[in-house]
This record gives C-alpha cells, structure tokens and sequence, in this order.
C-alpha cells in the first residue's frame, strides 16, 4: 500500500508518513526550507510530538573529495566560513549559530561503519544563496571573477574545514538549535568543485551516488527504532 501525501493539497512540499517517520520533500535553497521548517515545526509542536530529531538528506558539491563521498555536517557555515545564519527581522541583522548535534553525526558515523558501503567524511557544510557565482562557478550567465580566484576560495574553504556546498544546511541547523532539536545534515557529493564546475558522471552512476545518504538515514533509522541491543544469555 503507497503512502498518500499528507501536504496533497499544497505545491509547496510533499510529506509521507511511515510509522513515527516523517519524510518532506523541503525544495531549492533557504527560502524554500525556511517555509517548510516553520510549517513543520509548528505540525509537530501542536502534535505534542517528542523525541524528534531532524536529517536533511540531498546532494552537494565536494570540495577536495571523491564523487560518491558522503559528507555528515558538523558545522554550516556561510560564504566567509563562519558557523552562522544571518537574517533580516524588522529591518534588523539577526545571526543565529549553526552547529549541528554531536551525538547524532557520531551515531550517522557508526552506521556508516555498520554499512562499510562508501566512503563517509565529517566536516563543515557551506551554505550559499546562489547556485552559479555564490559557489564560485564560472558556468553561469554572469560572472565576475577567473579561474585563479575560484580556486583560491575554494582552497581557502577547505582549509577551513569545508569538505562541500549546498544550499540549505545553515537555515536548517539555525532553525533546529532555536527550537531545541537534534538536527543532522547528509549530503553526497556529486563532484570535485577544484576540479571543474560541471558533472562528468554518468546518469546511472549519480542515480547510485543519490541512493547513499537516503540508504545511511535508512539503516540509523531502522537502529533507532530497534533501540539498544539486548545483552548476550548467560548459558
């Protein structure tokens, strides 16, 4: 039997529910996951729901990795590498801090290990606003710097512990620590951006690439619903 789609009646996002699982499909960018998360947060606040922890599974671009390589988010981090989500309320800058819950990327990490399936990395997520020239591409219809400045910011990200780029990862983790929620970030990376800006894989293998984080939440969530491991029997 398929799951009907709780938010059938928006365009904004789908939403299944499986058991005690939520999955919702939240769009491109923080605008888009903003919207989602407030509407969210307040479902599941009026549903006196406990316990919840929050994983944002996706794509992303690596920086100084293999495609493939799954990367668990300890920090979002903005465009000058700082672990903050900065937002305009009543004409005033608000900074809110992104770090993401410890605990939770240690537990993603042991399962990583219990699937010994891909390579998974720990390391710091940059959000951006912009698709093309906020992620230093050189592909879009504008662009206002050369391949030497691309690779210099792209070098200076990973040496601050930047290990990929997306556009999400800060609002999600901003939002989560106001509220109190254990939030995780799993993102696969489609390519190398200090190699080049475009996709080289073949459809069927970034299908493949796609499956990994959806597969790693999968099996933590299969563990967490198992709950601890009952001791061995005497004989």
């Amino acid at each position: 039997m398929i799951s009907p789609n709780i938010c059938v009646g928006t365009d904004r996002y789908a939403m299944f529910k499986a058991g005690p699982v939520l999955s919702v499909s939240h769009g491109m960018g923080v605008p888009s996951m903003a919207i989602m998360l407030h509407e969210l947060l307040k479902l599941l606040y009026h549903a006196r729901c406990s316990g919840v922890s929050i994983i944002r599974i996706g794509t992303s671009g690596g920086i100084g990795l293999e495609p493939g390589t799954v990367v668990l988010t300890q920090q979002a981090v903005d465009a000058t590498f700082q672990p903050q989500f900065e937002q305009m309320i009543l004409g005033k800058r608000v900074v809110r801090g992104t770090d993401l819950d410890a605990q939770l990327v240690r537990e993603l990490m042991q399962c990583s290990a219990d699937l010994d399936e891909f390579p998974t990395v720990v390391g710091n997520t940059m959000c951006t606003l912009d698709f093309y020239e906020g992620q230093s591409r050189l592909d879009g219809a504008i662009c206002c710097f050369t391949e030497q400045d691309k690779q210099e910011y792209l070098q200076a990200a990973h040496a601050a512990g930047v290990r990929n780029i997306e556009m999400e990862s800060s609002v999600l983790a901003a939002m989560c620590s106001a509220c109190s929620l254990p939030a995780a970030v799993v993102c696969v990376t489609y390519l190398d951006r200090l190699q080049g800006d475009q996709i080289r894989s073949p459809h069927e293998v970034l299908a493949e690439y796609e499956q990994r984080p959806q597969r790693l939440v999968c099996h933590f969530i299969k563990k967490s619903l198992r709950g601890p491991e009952a001791p061995a029997t005497r004989r």
